[in-house]
């Protein structure tokens, strides 16, 4: 018998772990590579944003609305390797809102914490919305009447909110394989939209709709703010942490390309668009739905169908990754007892958070439902959901990214570059959400940045009166994904419990 046969049949005891990790009752290792990427694509919903957010960037940097996506995917970037500091060293359900609150403690990563349920919850509320507009605009080629009814609008909402609810209370490898079929779908319509009219655009390719004249540094850097949050949501597979098969190699891999597959997509549609508009003679912000006038303006009605379809999908699929996400980051508050404990329940069968999935969902059909009866329609709801979506994902990143050097810092890994990349990216953050929220706020979507102060200071406010009982809370706060006795060779329970 060898040294390393003795070691394995007879291993020395590894005292001090528990019997359990702190996340038990989740589905554990039980997703690959591509599942991880699924899951952080279809939060970003490429296709979608592809779609829809150059008008938006374009509406504020004119010209410049290409390299304004240029900056916002270079930002991203220094986010994204930024939080693979934490990524890479702990597996965590609570993703962003567990860093920061292993950095700095409790309070800090509560703000985060609320930070990311506005930022998952508005951003799926958003992707509902949207999934049922674009099947509205596809209802109305065939009934314009019923296309006008908010009771159908409100009834479409509610049905895919119940596809949302079926398929993440089903366990997590159906619902990101079925976002990865969905977006994988929806990119290559998106690619086939985009080649068919640079072929259509072919000599007459008028590539002064890339040039920086008209712009202004303000507007540039308005847009690229802008820009950002068509990126928002890369970093959700961090909330596999428990589930991923290979969580610290798997979840980097999958927060960087999600960003850099999403930017290229971003940078070859805003192209396509900007000089697509241009060789008609037209202006882009003259259009409500850009790639259905292009796709008009150049003889293809065919294709403004199929792409109704493909963003539909890709919303849809955000919803789903979005509230994966929302609901894992519930279960880790309802662990730790930030929430009431049924949040921290797993389903015995299918091993998913599913008090906190049963709890969310219809949440989050609600308000976009409320929105279309009492209000003026999907679109103009969809904006304000996004303004209150973005103010609360970028304040995260804010203190994710302040709190990267210290945590490397505290481990003894820290590095010139790492110290510098945070700090510099959690300034540049700070500066961007001053930025939006202030021009958010003078734009006819104010509305959305009250309703990000009012949430973000009510969830502040209940964690200070929860806190106030539960004194014990601070030291709670920050649970993830600890190895457990089974997890290790030789592993043995310890004899001390921890409350």
């Amino acid at each position: 018998m060898t040294a390393l046969d003795r070691a394995i049949s007879h291993p020395d005891p590894v005292k001090g772990l528990g019997r359990l990790s702190p996340m038990h009752g989740l589905d554990r290792r039980s997703v690959g590579f591509a599942e991880v990427l699924a899951q952080s694509v279809s939060a970003v919903a490429p296709s979608a944003a592809a779609t829809t957010m150059p008008l938006f960037i374009a509406v504020i940097a004119g010209g410049a609305s290409f390299w304004s996506l240029a900056l916002a995917m270079g930002l991203a970037l220094l986010i994204a390797t930024t939080v693979n500091s934490f990524a890479k060293r702990i597996a965590a359900t609570g993703s962003l809102y567990t860093f920061v609150a292993k950095t700095f403690g409790a309070g800090a990563g509560v703000v985060t914490g609320v930070g990311m349920l506005i930022g998952y919850g508005f951003i799926a509320m958003f992707a509902l919305a949207g999934a049922s507009y674009y099947l509205v605009i596809l209802l109305g080629r065939v009934s314009p009447h019923l296309a006008s009814s908010s009771a159908v609008a409100a009834l479409i909402v509610g049905i895919l909110a119940a596809v949302v609810l079926l398929v993440l209370a089903r366990g997590i490898r159906l619902s990101t394989r079925v976002t990865l079929l969905v977006e994988l779908v929806s990119v290559t319509i998106i690619l086939i939209l985009v080649g068919t009219l640079l072929a259509q655009v072919g000599p007459t390719m008028d590539w002064s709709a890339l040039s920086l004249a008209g712009g202004t540094p303000t507007t540039l850097s308005v847009g690229a703010v802008v820009a950002l949050t068509a990126f928002v949501g890369f970093e959700s597979s961090a909330t596999l942490g428990v589930e991923a098969r290979k969580p610290y190699a798997a979840i980097p891999r999958a927060i960087v390309w999600t960003v850099i597959v999403s930017g290229g997509l971003y940078l070859l549609a805003s192209f396509s668009q900007l000089v697509g508009f241009a060789s008609l003679g037209q202006d882009i912000r003259a259009s409500e739905s850009p790639v259905n006038d292009l796709s008009a303006g150049f003889g293809l009605e065919w294709m403004g169908v199929l792409l109704d379809v493909s963003i539909a999908a890709s919303f849809l699929a955000c919803a789903i990754a979005s509230t994966t996400a929302l609901a894992r980051v519930l279960f880790t508050m309802g662990r730790e007892g930030l929430l009431p404990e049924a949040f921290g329940r797993a389903h015995a069968r299918y091993r998913t958070p599913f008090t906190a999935v049963m709890v969310a969902v219809p949440v989050i059909a609600v308000v976009p439902i409320v929105a279309v009866v009492i209000g003026d329609g999907l679109w103009p709801a969809m904006q304000v959901l996004l303004v209150v979506a973005a103010g609360g994902y970028i304040t995260s990143y804010i203190l994710v990214c302040a709190a990267a050097p210290v945590f490397l810092k505290r481990i003894g890994e820290f590095t010139l570059w790492a110290g510098m990349r945070g700090v510099v990216t959690s300034v540049l953050l700070t500066g961007a959400l001053v930025v939006y929220l202030v021009a958010e706020a003078l734009s006819s979507r104010a509305a959305g940045v009250w309703m990000f102060g009012v949430v973000m200071l009510v969830g502040v406010t209940a964690y200070r009166l929860r806190v106030r009982r539960r004194p014990w809370l601070r030291e709670t706060i920050g649970a993830w994904d600890e190895p457990s006795a089974g997890d290790v060779l030789g592993g043995a329970v310890s004899d001390v419990r921890r409350d």
